[in-house]
């Protein structure tokens, strides 16, 4: 197949906002791919080739942009697939060159769409909203398969294209065939969202109520003494916790598959730490330093030779109680919305995150972003003061999009930047800010667009977190514009103290001197 076809696709995706429209996009280009290139397109679509992170930064990128572009249409998907392996094969002395050349003769046999598109592939920034829900639903229609059956080839091999591989050259009973397999991680279930937990209550039914820790997800297996621990994006952090590793095997079975949190704290307490500070112990390279890292489970996908991820949660709990009590979450089982909402408060009060509601009889739809699990946190909103924001870029090009919002500073009588957002914006909400802040303009500085501290925003956010970035100390958590406020002025905003407060105690600590 032509590397054009699969960019012409890729563009008249991204052209549409329509699901229905990009599936059948995807699914017309799928029927005429090659089974063998399947795998290849699927990668190249969702923008994650199947050779992993390809490591081409910009610097060696940035030289193809003055390559002349080819006339007409030459490169196969094969030679592009050929290329990546090539650079990732280019280690050690010599290796620069060896990937100017790769590029150099890839770049130099690209139409100008094409460039853009591998430029883009390369650097790991294609956007055109072919994201995997979407590629499952279309590989199942270029197929004639159920969306499911690809979805659940996909959770269980923890690759979309091979299961698209699959399903265009086998149907379903090759997809069909595909099981869990303990060493092999899979695709995690995801949650959806309600806003209190007695929605979610009588969304679900009968429910496991479970404390939400504000940590990292991970997937840990066993097979006989060796165990693997994997990310969320199914990587192998294994050699960072080997006290967990250690845990693992003291549990009494042979193999195991489990789905649960690493957190910072002491087992004493249980009193997570902040989810910067878990990520910035997890991120570290080789055995984690700090022993207050420890892991929570929710689930178990497979035990001692049987898959469990089609039995209801009820009797995947129960297995996991048997084998792993002392690690399991906390949570409580019950269909009553004032039982439900006592144990979320004592949780919150506790400094957990919120709480997870699952339905009893759930499958494990790994993945998904499922209706079976809900996750309820407290909504915070604040008033808060514009003081600048930039360009958008994209869809939003022409609209000042991401604002800089500050809190009042009630000691310095002016305003304390504490983070960004872009999110909850409207097209009209966009048109009118850009209109608005242009109004308040006083300096410009690249892509900034600095105001005057006029307009206060009620911006919700998930909390805050502590931040060298910021004066304040502190930034803000999971920000979106929910409305701009005409009837409060400036001196009416939440204050810097406000926002400091939501930081668990005895972590607020002092305040940085302004410009830190």
């Amino acid at each position: 197949m032509l590397l054009t076809d699969v960019v012409e696709t890729s563009w008249e995706v991204g052209a549409t906002r329509a699901r229905s429209a990009k599936v059948r996009a995807l699914a017309g280009l799928l029927r005429r791919t090659r089974p063998d290139e399947a795998a290849v397109v699927v990668g190249f679509l969702v923008g994650a080739p199947r050779q992993g992170r390809v490591g081409v930064g910009w610097a060696q990128v940035r030289a193809t942009v003055d390559a002349v572009a080819a006339a007409a249409p030459s490169l196969e998907v094969a030679d592009v697939d050929a290329a990546i392996d090539a650079l990732q094969a280019a280690v050690g002395t010599g290796s620069g060159a060896v990937r100017r050349g790769v590029l150099g003769d890839l770049f130099g046999r690209a139409t100008g769409a094409e460039a853009d598109f591998l430029r883009r592939l390369l650097l790991g920034e294609l956007r055109q909203g072919a994201l995997e829900g979407v590629m499952a639903d279309a590989v199942a229609a270029a197929a004639g398969v159920p969306p499911m059956s690809v979805r659940r080839a996909a959770m269980l091999t923890g690759d979309l294209a091979r299961a698209a591989e699959i399903a265009l050259t086998e149907g379903e009973p090759g997809l069909g065939a595909v099981g869990l397999s303990v060493m092999r991680p899979v695709l995690p279930m995801l949650a959806a969202t309600s806003a209190t937990v007695g929605d979610a209550l009588t969304a679900n039914g009968p429910s496991s109520v479970e404390a939400k820790i504000d940590g990292a997800r991970v997937q840990v297996h066993r097979a006989g003494d060796t165990v693997g621990i994997y990310t969320r994006n199914l990587n192998d952090v294994t050699d960072r916790f080997p006290a967990i590793v250690s845990a693992v095997r003291r549990l009494p079975l042979t193999d195991v598959i489990l789905d649960g949190e690493v957190f910072g704290a002491s087992l004493e307490t249980e009193a997570a730490d902040l989810f910067q500070e878990t990520m910035s112990r997890f991120s570290r390279h080789g055995p984690a330093p700090d022993a207050r890292l420890q892991v929570r489970f929710f689930d178990v996908l497979h035990l001692d030779g049987e898959d469990l991820i089609d039995r209801p949660l009820g009797e995947r709990l129960g297995a996991l109680g048997r084998v792993a009590d002392e690690f399991c979450v906390e949570g409580i089982v019950t269909d009553d919305a004032g039982a439900a909402e006592a144990f979320a408060s004592d949780v919150l009060s506790r400094g957990y995150e919120g709480v997870m509601v699952k339905a009893l009889d759930s499958r494990y739809e790994a993945g998904r972003r499922g209706s079976a699990w809900r996750k309820v946190k407290p909504v915070r909103t604040f008033d808060l003061v514009v003081l600048a924001a930039e360009w958008g870029h994209g869809r939003r090009r022409g609209w000042l999009s991401n604002i800089h919002v500050g809190a009042r500073d009630p000691v310095g009588a002016g305003f304390v930047m504490v983070g960004k957002t872009f999110k909850g914006l409207t097209d009209e909400l966009l048109t009118w800010q850009t209109a608005r802040l242009l109004e308040l303009e006083e300096q410009r500085q690249g892509i900034t667009v600095h105001v005057r501290p006029e307009l206060v925003v009620e911006v919700a956010l998930d909390g805050v977190q502590r931040s060298t970035r910021y004066p304040g100390g502190i930034a803000l958590r999971f920000a979106r514009v929910r409305r701009y406020r005409s009837d409060k002025s400036p001196s009416e905003a939440d204050t810097l103290e406000s926002l400091r407060a939501l930081l668990p105690a005895g972590v607020a600590g002092d305040r940085p001197e302004a410009g830190s």
